[in-house]
């Protein structure tokens, strides 16, 4: 049997929604080196903003998943949507609204490193493809799952017309698999030298090897 023999990819469906949500609590929410660093949540525990994220993205139609053949079980996702000019300004304007200080901390240098480029000028497009979370179950890792649903997402974006293939991978596997298919990094900003004000210390205290968030990009046109 293959790496991969025992999973299928394919689309999200609506009724799979909730499913995709479960996986992320057990395999993304806690893990992601960003919601570590602050400890956003635990393993398993719902946590509403990133729940809301998450269903907004689906939503667009783009995202993908692989299951787990003998038990239908979600072992993966790939969550995709689309970005335009100004979706940036605008979620980062509702950021101040938001109690959870720690998914503002997240989301603001998201955003901020994000509206320090200009993607839609610089290729002449008013839409991005953007591949938001990535994440495998940990029985699952090691297998080439995440490169296989980034290659599925990169086709579909092929056939939905995007030009710009778009991921903000926040980790340092994240950012090897994307190197990995093609995406190159475009900004580059090291946790270490994030630092708050307050107290001069950094703000995100990652483990090893997560040292940067990388914007990484591939002209799909």
């Amino acid at each position: 049997m293959g790496a991969l023999d025992d999973v299928q990819l394919g689309p999200v469906p609506e009724e799979r929604y909730g499913d995709v949500i479960q996986h992320l609590r057990h395999s993304f929410f806690a893990d992601e080196p960003l919601n570590s660093a602050v400890q956003l949540c635990r393993p398993g525990e719902p946590h509403a903003e990133l729940e809301h994220h998450s269903l907004s993205t689906l939503a667009d139609g783009l995202s993908q998943m692989a299951v787990h053949v003998a038990t239908g079980e979600v072992v993966g996702v790939a969550l995709n949507g689309v970005q335009r000019p100004g979706d940036l300004k605008a979620a980062q304007a509702k950021l101040a609204g938001l109690a959870d200080l720690k998914f503002r901390l997240i989301f603001d240098l998201l955003y901020s490193a994000n509206l320090r480029l200009d993607l839609f000028a610089e290729h002449g497009v008013d839409r991005l493809f953007e591949c938001r979370i990535l994440s495998v179950d940990r029985r699952f890792r090691g297998r080439g799952l995440a490169r296989a649903l980034l290659l599925r997402s990169e086709e579909v974006a092929r056939q939905h017309g995007f030009k710009v293939f778009k991921e903000d991978a926040t980790g340092f596997f994240s950012q090897r698999v994307a190197e990995s298919v093609g995406l190159r990094a475009v900004s580059e900003l090291k946790y270490c030298e994030h630092i708050a004000p307050e107290t001069g210390e950094a703000v995100f205290k990652t483990q090893p090897p997560h040292e940067s968030l990388k914007i990484m990009v591939k002209i799909l046109q």
